[in-house]
């Protein structure tokens, strides 16, 4: 998708104003979502070592920013997300169920389209719980996702009456639907049309079980087999009122066990990854069974902020044609 500035738009506020509300946004947030989870601040790596298997691959397809240590004798890969060195951080600080962390996540995918959403820096916070057995269910991953919803919602208000020239609302109403839903109900359609098509309704959902192909052949969306439970996992959309579209601010979901992660990697052909170390613990039931997800920062400041580009709320490299149209607009990318 070319880049698409609103007719008309102007930011509601300057780049100084935009820069200090930004800083006070994650601050918040940080605050409302710790507290609501139960998660404590960790630091984390901005690379990892690339013959582990804890760097997320996404889609299998994106390629990691890869670069030589001679002196450790190593090669680092820089992550793509923490959704596996999460899993391993709880287990070595010996995290016990109910509680875990939350870090400030820190990426670059050089494969990524660039679009108003979509850049090669990602910043997300990573957050990662350990949970009983018991709670591997979809009414314990739903109550999770009414709690963060909640702490966007408190975090948009508070905002607002921090910056008044703000006037962006939540809806705190959750729709619940899978994505064989949303193929069923719109067949004909795209998953992003289908998205699009579902949140102009329905402004706060979250869309369950991305991963594994439906009846169609094709999945919603990708996601790797090693760390989501297909079953049990998802994204939070809101509606963008200023672009008119459905907007992700969260991938989540309820980790894989030693069951469901030896099914996907058969269903997925990637067996081969049950050498790795991180898999071979995870299969011997080494790791905790978890809950996570990360949350994308500058795209929660974008909705809040209302911002039209995410280069307005983040700095990074973009190609000619959106510094021409952003330019031209007279957006100011940071």
């Amino acid at each position: 998708m070319a880049v698409f500035i609103p007719e008309g738009y102007q930011p509601v506020l300057g780049v100084y104003d935009t820069q200090k509300a930004i800083g006070t946004l994650k601050r918040i947030f940080e605050d409302n979502l710790s507290g609501k989870l139960h998660l404590r601040r960790v630091s984390a790596p901005l690379f990892v070592d690339g013959a582990t298997g804890v760097n997320d691959d996404l889609n299998g397809v994106e390629r990691p920013v890869t670069f030589d240590i001679p002196f450790a004798g190593k090669s680092g890969q820089v992550v793509h997300s923490l959704a596996k060195w999460k899993r391993l951080a709880l287990h070595n600080y010996n995290f016990y169920p109910g509680n875990g962390l939350y870090t400030d996540m820190n990426a670059i995918r050089r494969d990524e389209e660039l679009d108003n959403i979509h850049s090669v820096y990602v910043d997300q916070w990573d957050w990662e719980k350990v949970i009983t057995r018991e709670q591997r269910t979809t009414e314990y991953l739903k109550a999770t996702v009414r709690d963060i919803v909640s702490a966007m919602v408190d975090t948009c208000d508070t905002m607002r009456a921090m910056f008044p020239a703000l006037t962006t609302r939540l809806d705190p109403e959750i729709s619940f639907v899978t994505s064989q839903e949303l193929e069923d109900r719109y067949p004909d359609k795209t998953p992003k049309e289908r998205e699009n098509l579902w949140l102009s309704g329905h402004h706060t959902t979250f869309i369950m079980q991305i991963g594994r192909a439906l009846k169609s052949g094709k999945p919603h969306d990708g996601r790797a087999p090693d760390y989501d439970d297909w079953e049990l996992n998802g994204d939070i959309l809101f509606w963008n009122e200023l672009l008119g579209m459905a907007f992700e601010v969260s991938s989540m979901g309820i980790r894989v066990d030693e069951a469901s992660m030896d099914r996907q990697l058969t269903e997925s052909g990637h067996d081969e990854r049950r050498a790795l170390p991180f898999h071979r613990m995870l299969l011997n039931g080494e790791l905790p069974l978890t809950i996570g997800g990360g949350i994308g920062q500058s795209r929660l400041c974008m909705l809040l902020l209302e911002k039209a580009h995410i280069g307005e709320v983040q700095a990074s490299i973009w190609d000619d044609e959106t510094l021409r149209a952003c330019a031209a607009a007279g957006v100011q990318l940071l």
